[in-house]
């Protein structure tokens, strides 16, 4: 081969290189960045006013009298939101409002029987009532408005009765004003589906039973026990989504007989009569004053605990855990692997024992990673702690030694191929001055092959600490407190993100906390790669005298 070809070989060579660097950075780039975009959501967005309440609430961190002041303001606006809510719901919903009447009736006897009232009057005001909530309920039934009203006008000719003021039963006057005022306004033969549309509307301004609303729950309505619940939108681009799904309307329909569905939208407002048309408008127009949003730097993302299973709170716990289980695996890891390491290039002849070893470590280095976990399983949590006298369940230990085993190969052909490196003379030179083969192989080969084993401490980090299938069954766990030891279980970034994505809807409800969690492992794996490769540069200049 003459020079000129060879030098053109060469310069191929080299721009096929450099255009590999460059479509793997873009490959990265393309993968990462709309991972980085959206999981820096869970640090950097538009926090309203229920965002600042949840931090007041569960981590004691807003001024409380500025944010007391801001409350104050935004329930002026949300009260017309209650009041035309609230006088709709008095015509239409009948269920409810008998629940209401019925319940009404009942407080009142028990406020009669707590005055300690004379017998005969008591019977006769327990009849009256009785009467008064059967006529209600009748009302309520009825589609007939002249019916209606002739029956609230002989129950408001009961308002004026002296034994019903200061009482509960007053109530029942102002429920048969507000359903008459209501009932004189809309078709009460669609009377049924205003009520179904009503609740809707409410789940979606307020919440429903597993999910949580635009408002967040009503001022006199009692706190629901899920605190995902107890908030409004903290986002403001969840506000927008839950504005949107207010306003609108979804439907799939068939435009032409034998082809797929269409998706349509339409007005929710339409599903309404004219009464309470003012509603969506109010909405539309002053949804940004009833939630206040400010730019919100959450940096305490990597450091509180989550709530409801990551709808809020951040990933502290989660960090800590991998970073543990991290630790713990490369204690075993290192160890064992320069060991095996030193074995198969300083203290064996290449015999068939050591072949058909060999062959075992590249056997194992391609298993797949869920048949370690499951080894995990069946040998250290089943059998070997149990033999040791440990409680047989899944802990960090387990999770770490199973993944000390999955990265070994790796470990160890990278520590064989850096020792095989160490110039023989170095050897040669040891030995000729009167070294024994372990004094020589600790002061002279370790230290020049430790840059290459760094190289394999790299590697061996970043499969540890990204794994997921290994510690399903050996160490890992959705909720649970801070471990307190290493035969505890601990969350960690990996599984948290894993059961976040398998998790019924709270992936799509929280979309910025998985990517963040993500993120966040992928940028801990970074740093603890980034310290790995200061360490070996620091190693290889001592190494060559700088």
């Amino acid at each position: 081969m003459n020079l000129r070809l060879r030098g053109r070989l060469n310069q191929m060579f080299t721009v096929a290189t450099g255009l590999s660097v460059v479509l793997l950075a873009v490959v990265l780039i393309a993968i990462l960045g709309p991972m980085v975009y959206r999981g820096s959501g869970a640090v950097f967005f538009q926090g309203t006013v229920e965002f600042r309440k949840m931090q007041r609430d569960l981590f004691k961190r807003v001024d409380a009298t500025a944010l007391n002041a801001e409350i104050a303001e935004t329930e002026q606006l949300r009260q017309k939101v209650y009041a035309m809510i609230g006088e709709f719901r008095e015509g239409v919903d009948v269920e409810a409002m008998s629940d209401r009447v019925r319940k009404i009736h009942r407080e009142f006897g028990e406020e009669l029987r707590a005055a300690r009232i004379p017998a005969d009057q008591y019977s006769q005001l327990r009849s009256l009532t009785r009467e008064i909530r059967d006529n209600l309920e009748a009302a309520f039934a009825s589609q007939d408005k002249q019916k209606i009203r002739r029956i609230v006008e002989e129950v408001l000719g009961h308002a004026d009765n002296p034994a019903f003021q200061g009482t509960s039963a007053q109530q029942f006057f102002a429920i048969a004003r507000g359903f008459l005022a209501t009932a004189e306004k809309v078709d009460l033969a669609h009377q049924q589906e205003y009520a179904e549309a009503l609740r809707e509307v409410e789940a979606i301004l307020f919440h429903s039973q597993d999910l949580p609303g635009l408002l967040g729950p009503r001022p006199d309505e009692p706190a629901p026990l899920l605190v995902m619940l107890r908030y409004g939108a903290t986002r403001w681009d969840q506000a927008k989504k839950l504005v949107d799904r207010f306003l609108w309307v979804e439907e799939w329909i068939e435009d032409k007989p034998g082809e797929p569905l269409v998706m349509h939208r339409k007005s929710r407002a339409s599903l309404f009569p004219d009464t309470l048309q003012p509603l969506f408008a109010y909405v539309e127009q002053n949804t940004e004053k009833m939630l206040r949003p400010k730019f919100a730097v959450y940096w305490q993302f990597f450091l509180d605990d989550n709530v409801n299973s990551h709808y809020f709170g951040g990933v502290g716990p989660e960090i800590l855990g991998t970073v543990l289980i991290t630790i713990v695996g490369m204690l075993f890891v290192i160890p064992l692997g320069v060991i095996s390491a030193a074995y198969l290039v300083e203290c064996s002849s290449e015999g068939q024992v050591i072949r058909i070893i060999r062959m075992c470590i590249n056997t194992l280095a391609g298993v797949p990673s869920i048949v370690f976990g499951l080894f995990g399983l069946a040998f250290f949590v089943l059998f070997l702690f149990p033999l040791l006298g440990f409680e047989s369940k899944p802990c960090i230990l387990a999770a770490s030694m199973t993944l000390a085993v999955l990265t070994l190969p790796v470990m160890i052909r990278a520590s064989e191929e850096a020792i095989r490196a160490v110039p023989q003379s170095y050897k040669e030179g040891s030995l000729a001055l009167g070294a024994s083969r372990f004094h020589t192989f600790v002061t002279v080969t370790l230290p020049a092959a430790l840059p290459g084993i760094l190289t394999g401490v790299i590697l061996s980090l970043s499969r540890i600490a990204g794994e997921t299938a290994p510690i399903l069954f050996t160490g890992a766990v959705s909720l649970g407190d801070v471990p307190k030891s290493v035969f505890d279980p601990t969350r960690t970034l990996s599984y948290g993100s894993y059961d976040m994505a398998v998790g019924d809807r709270l992936a799509m409800m929280v979309p910025h906390n998985q990517y963040g969690m993500v993120v966040t492992l992928v940028t801990l794996i970074l740093i603890l790669n980034a310290m790995a490769v200061v360490l070996r540069s620091h190693v290889f200049k001592k190494l060559r005298g700088h």
